[in-house]
């Protein structure tokens, strides 16, 4: 039979002595892959790429359209770019997929029935990574949600949870606060589970949701979320199984997958021989099941399973009287081979289809029919730090045309009209609210209203164009702004 081409990138920190133990593991079961090198990551930062990888590399994963990475470390400040976001987002790599299982009594966990999957989106949210400061003391992140990627993640969770047995979609958003952002995801969310009746659905805020997580995660099942949320609760749930050192991620896109451990390059035990290799395992596993190889990623799982419960353990879940065995990198995978063709006892023992290549879970997007958009204002921010809301109101709130002053914010909270103007700065980044939402507003006329803050010396540090769709405000008002718009 054929061999696979896969691309592997050892990473920084632990990351060589524990690819270099999976792949071990991985030549003992005779995993039918041919493997091809990079480097990523740390000595690539050092030599002047901020990107942390090479053009060589990414002809490597054009070519294989798999990646087995092992933990990589991303300098602080400076402007580089994490490389992890940097390869899911040039690859398409839309879902974040990451199982997350208790092994008690042989790992300690006070969840011996946990059992869930998350599904994160991995290509939008704040990971997009646009960021400005306009003021001396005030900056801003933007948050980015499409409807196709919010269909896309939703489905991809659905498909996964039917094909693999689950019977619930939890969704996790924030959308009580962030009502546009988050609540289109969660109305996509809605929209595509409808098709799933055999498939149980319901919704929780993320910070109660979170909380659950860690306190009775066996009520879930597959947890779909967004970009920056599902990296936080991904890792409460790891830590909840017992070990982050344990869990691994596949990141699946349409022409692309990457597989990964989920913890980082942990570079102060590196070159002890002391780092468990699960999670790189297990991420490793996900990747034979990907690529047809379900008979060997079922005889590595197997192994895996069996030499953790025969307490075989390295230092971070070694326990007196469950452990038989502290021992290393080494150590652990030389275990694991040794048992490779063997069964857990206790643990239920996995299954995997033989020969049948994993493919995008995701169906093609429907169509969505395009709603009447209407421009009707503008939100204009200036970097003014000596002055209050009155001053600026005088300034603006009696000018004629088809735009109105209809409010002034500061740090997202309405101070005028309501606050009668006397507030003064909560911040030097103020935000003026011009709106006309009888009529649609032209370009030039929101043109000829920035030459007056021109004209007035105040430094404008950025826009907003507000729109209506299908006549239904697709902004957000500030806290205690009256009159608020009706949001979809």
């Amino acid at each position: 039979m054929k061999n696979t081409p896969i691309t592997v990138a050892r990473g920084d920190g632990i990351g060589p002595e524990i690819m270099g133990a999976v792949l071990d593991i991985m030549k003992a079961a005779k995993a039918r892959v041919d493997i091809e090198e990079i480097t990523v990551g740390k000595a690539v930062y050092e030599a002047g790429n901020s990107t942390g990888i090479e053009d060589s590399a990414w002809a490597s994963l054009k070519k294989t359209g798999v990646l087995l990475k092992g933990p990589i470390s991303t300098p602080q400040g400076g402007g580089y770019k994490s490389i992890n976001v940097t390869l899911r987002k040039m690859l398409g790599l839309y879902a974040n997929v990451r199982p997350c299982v208790s092994y008690v009594p042989f790992v300690a966990s006070k969840n011996p029935k946990m059992d869930l999957v998350i599904v994160r989106e991995n290509v939008e949210d704040l990971y997009g990574g646009m960021e400005y400061r306009g003021t001396q003391g005030s900056t801003t992140a933007i948050k980015t949600i499409t409807a196709d990627g919010a269909e896309r993640i939703a489905r991809y969770a659905f498909e996964y949870a039917r094909t693999n047995g689950r019977q619930k979609v939890t969704c996790m958003t924030k959308d009580n606060i962030m009502k546009v952002t988050d609540g289109l995801f969660r109305r996509v969310f809605e929209e595509v589970g409808a098709e799933y009746p055999d498939i149980a659905k319901e919704h929780y805020i993320i910070d109660i949701g979170s909380a659950r997580v860690a306190s009775r995660p066996e009520s879930f099942d597959v947890i779909l979320t967004e970009n920056l949320y599902g990296d936080i609760i991904s890792d409460i749930a790891a830590e909840v199984t017992g070990s982050v050192g344990l869990a691994g991620s596949a990141n699946i896109g349409g022409d692309f997958a990457m597989f990964e451990a989920i913890h980082g390059s942990a570079p102060d035990i590196a070159g002890r021989g002391i780092a468990n290799p699960s999670g790189l395992l297990l991420a490793a596993v996900s990747m034979l099941v990907h690529i047809g190889q379900g008979d060997v990623a079922e005889t590595i799982h197997n192994a895996w399973l069996r030499t953790i419960e025969d307490g075989v353990h390295t230092g971070e879940i070694f326990r007196a009287g469950v452990s038989t065995e502290r021992t290393g990198t080494a150590g652990f995978s030389d275990a694991v081979i040794a048992r490779l063709g063997q069964k857990p006892q206790t643990l239920a023992p996995v299954s995997y289809p033989h020969g049948a290549a994993a493919k995008d879970a995701a169906q093609a997007l429907k169509p969505r029919a395009p709603e009447e958009k209407k421009r009707v204002g503008i939100d204009i921010f200036i970097d003014a730090k000596n002055t209050t809301a009155a001053e600026l109101a005088a300034r603006f709130s009696t000018m004629r045309g088809d735009l109105r002053l209809k409010d002034i914010s500061n740090l997202g909270t309405s101070v005028w009209p309501e606050s009668a103007g006397n507030v003064a700065a909560l911040s030097d980044s103020w935000r003026l609210r011009f709106v006309n939402e009888k009529s649609a507003v032209t370009p030039q006329r929101l043109t000829s209203l920035l030459s007056r803050f021109n004209a007035a010396s105040l430094d404008v540090t950025s826009t907003q164009t507000l729109y209506t769709f299908a006549g239904k405000a697709g902004y957000t008002a500030a806290q205690g702004e009256k009159n608020a718009p009706v949001l979809r």
